[in-house]
């Protein structure tokens, strides 16, 4: 794996300043204070021994916090939505019991205008705990204005749905610009599908990528089969190196060059694969790697419009826990994506509900703004320092025989020239091989294992070069 060591990451500097506006809390601040006395007035009018004690003000909701009297229902709060979405001249009230650690009914009601939460706002509020971390990015600021972030090594994958203009694209926007402001090209690779041709477009020429934007559906399947073999291999890596995942791995090898980079692979619209007919390929791919590519260090993002059975199917959803769903359409797209409502009692805009293991209720946020100008400063930055380095294997149909099954790598056009180039050289490691050949890191990897095999070469011997077999002539 190639390593340009004055690789910079790109700076804070090429965010947009954060804009306040004073004047607009203040008058977030006097319609939270008459919607509160509307919220009084409706429990008074119906004999709901309740009153509101609090206002949280939000980027995008107003969140009243309200406490019962002794002896009162929580069911006679929440039977009255319908009078307050009337009489608050809303369809989008949310309410919860009970608020997340507090004895308390919360009444979640959207704002005059949404305050946007830009990316620049956020970076700098990392956790300490969290600060070396590659794939950490900002998921959005809750209700109190804390930010929400997640880890795609805990997550380990994320489901996003949302429909149109609701947020979904910005969102995937933010997690890849998140990562190139923390991650080098050989520290994270990433694998692009955008059946859509433009909404990923941006990152065409980023150096992290293993390959070109893929478009196509039926190169999309491959891909995916590709990554699986990908993880395959790793754990084969892992088994003759006596370690349990990447990071035991890349502790364990000295040589930087061999060292294995995380992988996040981003699909930006499932329901263009599901509905094709590599539908099982792709579901299988999905499945597996969602059930055992974690300690391999491959991540998957899976975004979709369509959070319907046929997209989101059971197997896919068992196996992807974290889950983000902006504004859908209907409750049973709700169900579909959180096993809830609620999400289509959402705003759009940026507007979330972000469940993940180890929370009851999915925890509401607004999402972070990229605009298009900073993503063009943030990959412009990354590009000019250095060119992607694609494996286009990740591009090719699987190689088979006549009869169906898969060549061996004794029939790779290559394999012969890495015997000769490791011959002439007396090196052999993946990352020469690459760099050689001109060829990517999957395929070069193969050949390395498939030499190793017929006892051309030696095992991998941890800082140590490789034994070499191979006669000059």
């Amino acid at each position: 794996m190639f390593i340009n060591k004055q690789y910079q990451l790109p700076p804070q500097t090429l965010l947009d300043a954060e804009k306040t506006d004073p004047s607009q809390f203040e008058k977030l601040k006097r319609e939270a204070d008459e919607k509160a006395k509307i919220i009084n007035d409706v429990f008074e009018s119906f004999n709901a021994k309740a009153r509101v004690t609090n206002s949280l003000i939000g980027p995008s909701i107003t969140q009243f916090v309200v406490a019962l009297d002794a002896g009162s229902k929580v069911q006679t709060v929440l039977s009255l939505e319908n009078e307050l979405k009337l009489r608050l001249a809303t369809q989008n009230v949310l309410m919860q019991a009970p608020i997340n650690g507090m004895a308390a009914v919360g009444i979640e009601v959207p704002n005059s205008t949404t305050i946007p939460v830009q990316l620049k706002s956020v970076v700098g509020r990392v956790p300490l705990q969290s600060a070396n971390s590659k794939l950490l990015f900002p998921v959005g600021k809750d209700v109190v204005g804390e930010v929400i972030f997640g880890e795609m090594t805990t997550m380990p994958h994320l489901l996003v749905a949302g429909s149109t203009g609701s947020g979904k694209s910005v969102m995937i926007n933010s997690i890849i610009t998140s990562i190139l402001m923390r991650a080098r090209p050989h520290e994270v690779k990433m694998l692009l599908i955008d059946p859509k041709r433009v909404e990923l477009l941006p990152y065409a020429n980023i150096p992290h990528l293993l390959s070109p934007i893929i478009s196509n559906m039926a190169l999309a399947a491959g891909a995916l089969k590709k990554v699986v073999f990908e993880m395959e291999h790793r754990y084969t890596l892992f088994s003759q190196n006596g370690v349990k995942n990447i990071s035991g791995y890349n502790d364990h090898i000295k040589n930087e060059e061999e060292k294995l980079p995380y992988i996040v692979v981003i699909i930006d619209e499932l329901a263009d694969l599901m509905l094709t007919e590599n539908k099982k390929a792709v579901e299988e791919s999905i499945m597996r790697l969602t059930q055992m590519a974690r300690a391999a260090g491959i991540h998957l993002v899976v975004a979709t419009q369509r959070p319907s059975t046929d997209v989101i199917t059971g197997v896919i959803k068992a196996n992807i826990p974290t889950r983000i769903s902006f504004a859908v359409a209907n409750q049973y797209d709700s169900r579909t994506i959180l096993d809830s409502n609620g999400a289509e009692k959402l705003i759009g805009r940026g507007d979330m509900l972000f469940m993940k293991p180890g929370i009851q209720k999915p925890l509401r946020a607004q999402g972070i703004f990229v605009a298009d100008e900073e993503i063009q400063r943030i990959t412009d930055f990354c590009a000019n320092q250095q060119e992607p380095q694609f494996d286009d294997s990740y591009l090719e149909e699987e190689n088979q025989n006549q009869d169906g099954t898969r060549m061996s790598d004794e029939n790779d056009p290559m394999y012969q020239q890495a015997i000769d180039l490791i011959a002439a050289s007396g090196q052999a490691s993946t990352s020469y091989l690459q760099r050689k050949l001109r060829i990517g890191y999957s395929r070069a990897s193969r050949i390395i294992d498939q030499l190793e095999e017929n006892g051309l070469i030696g095992p991998q011997n941890g800082a140590k070069s490789r034994d070499i077999f191979i006669k000059n002539n």
